[in-house]
């Protein structure tokens, strides 16, 4: 690499890393509110929460690399644009389009980097993360709602990876679990076996629930076949799942190991099933890390722009542009996943059009 490059990666490199640290401390301060705060109030682990909110850290730095970079290259750029140093480079020789290759060869490395995090880390994490707020709940049942009661009204549910579903009434200050219903479920059929119980507990570090005065349904076609009451049993769960702000959460398409997603949605394609949030994930697999590459690309567009036109770009038009890609990346984010739109130009929309804009304003710089 020649010192040009390594003069400009220089000055991209420390504002990067600095808005990474920004945008971890926001999620960790996000957190603080929607979920440490409330969870410590209600008696949870101190270190079970610690290890909740860190496994949040790969996803936040999956979602921000593309914009810090974005942001980094401007405020870079900006600043060698308005010390004269890019005037000097061009004086001796060196063209504006060098500007490109120390950019975009970072922009490489990042995309790398943020496809080996969303697709390694992230799904690891979130399956951690599943697991650490299971032993929040074990720990102390009464984290999943106060009183067992949840934000809408109605009582708290549980999943386990058996596919039963596990409602409690109202949970006592102790951790006692009151008007339990176990329900076993079948996809597409009426549930197989419903338990009821009085009380029960989840035993710590068991993956036990302990049950007390209830009944034991089974059902063939809709109807039962037994009925059986007890007076005490044990109920073996498997990896208990529960939202520990609403209680009853599914886990996004985007998460899912690309594998697997993969040929989830090769299956709905083959039987026309239309699921636009696993489609949408899908392609987000790859255009977000390829984000990195477009907005690279945007960012030294304008800045040659600004330089040929004699203006200059300032952190607040960093921090405006950036706040316009993300707003631009939810929107159509959450179209594709509604099915308002095709999950390709869902996905690939923003990044096209980052390098449209790119394209455009070189040209506008190549007329002057």
């Amino acid at each position: 690499m020649k010192r040009f490059e390594r003069y400009v990666l220089d000055e991209i490199l420390p504002p990067l890393f600095g808005v990474l640290a920004v945008v971890i401390l926001l999620v960790v301060l996000g957190l603080l509110k929607e979920v440490i705060a409330p969870l410590l109030a209600k008696g949870a682990n101190p270190l079970l929460v610690a290890r909740a909110v860190a496994l949040n850290i790969p996803e936040a730095a999956y979602t921000a690399l593309p914009i810090a970079l974005m942001f980094a290259t401007l405020l870079g750029l900006s600043r060698l644009s308005s010390d004269s140093e890019i005037k000097g480079a061009l004086a001796s020789g060196i063209p504006v389009t060098r500007l490109f290759r120390p950019v975009l060869g970072l922009a490489l490395g990042i995309t790398a980097l943020a496809f080996v995090i969303g697709e390694g880390l992230v799904p690891r994490a979130k399956v951690q993360e599943s697991k650490v707020k299971q032993q929040i709940v074990f720990d102390n049942p009464r984290v999943i709602g106060l009183d067992g009661v949840g934000p809408d009204g109605q009582s708290v549910v549980l999943r386990d990876a058996l596919n039963r579903a596990i409602s409690v009434g109202r949970i006592e200050p102790g951790g006692e679990l009151l008007d339990l219903r176990i329900v076993a479920m079948q996809p597409g059929q009426p549930p197989r076996e419903v338990i009821t119980a009085r009380r029960g507990r989840l035993k710590s570090g068991s993956n036990v629930l302990e049950l007390e005065s209830g009944q034991r349904i089974t059902y063939q076609d809709g109807r039962p076949i037994t009925i059986l009451s007890f007076t005490r049993g044990t109920l073996p769960v498997q990896d208990v799942q529960a939202d520990l702000q609403t209680g009853n959460a599914q886990p996004r398409a985007i998460y899912t190991p690309l594998p697997e997603l993969w040929n989830r949605t090769r299956a709905y394609r083959a039987q026309g099933v239309q699921s636009p949030a696993e489609f949408t994930a899908l392609h987000r697999k790859f255009a977000e890390p390829l984000a990195a590459l477009a907005l690279a690309f945007f960012a030294v567009a304008l800045a040659v722009f600004t330089f040929r036109t004699g203006r200059d770009l300032g952190l607040v038009w960093a921090l405006l542009l950036s706040f316009a890609y993300y707003a631009t990346w939810s929107v159509f984010r959450v179209m594709g996943e509604k099915g308002a739109l095709p999950a390709v130009l869902s996905a690939y929309a923003p990044d096209v059009i980052a390098l449209v804009a790119g394209v455009g304003l070189l040209w506008l710089a190549r007329r002057r």
